[in-house]
């Protein structure tokens, strides 16, 4: 068998909110709550388990996701109408913009605790010919 992530857990100040927010901003559902966690299933079968633990022991962390272009427009609505800021590069040097490398389409964001959202259209390095 082929080495798969499964799952990975995502520290939160509150899971239910930023379970919440994840899933509004992308247009996904909560789909199960056991434990300390709430869980959000990816198409690629990858699930993001939101776990509360104290804030002072949230260390910031960087997720990426490859959505489609369409996924794009209506994600990229959602951080605009919200009024998110949000930045082309990681740095945060190009507030208010979108980034166009490897012919796509991407963008930074920060959630409620800090963690560095990025969507993107196109992978790294583009799509392999």
């Amino acid at each position: 068998m082929p080495v798969e992530l499964n799952h990975t857990i995502i520290h939160a100040r509150d899971n239910r909110e930023s379970a919440a927010f994840f899933t509004d901003l992308l247009g996904l559902e909560i789909t199960a709550e056991w434990g300390p966690f709430v869980a959000v299933d990816l198409s690629n079968g990858v699930t993001l388990d939101f776990a509360t633990i104290p804030a002072d022991s949230i260390t910031p962390q960087h997720y990426a996701f490859l959505i489609s272009e369409e996924e794009f427009d209506a994600a990229y609505a959602r951080i605009t109408r919200r009024g998110i800021e949000h930045y082309a590069d990681p740095h945060r040097q190009q507030p208010g913009a979108i980034n166009h490398n490897d012919g796509g389409r991407g963008v930074y964001f920060m959630d409620p605790v800090g963690h560095a959202m990025e969507l993107i259209t196109v992978p790294y390095g583009g799509w392999p010919s």
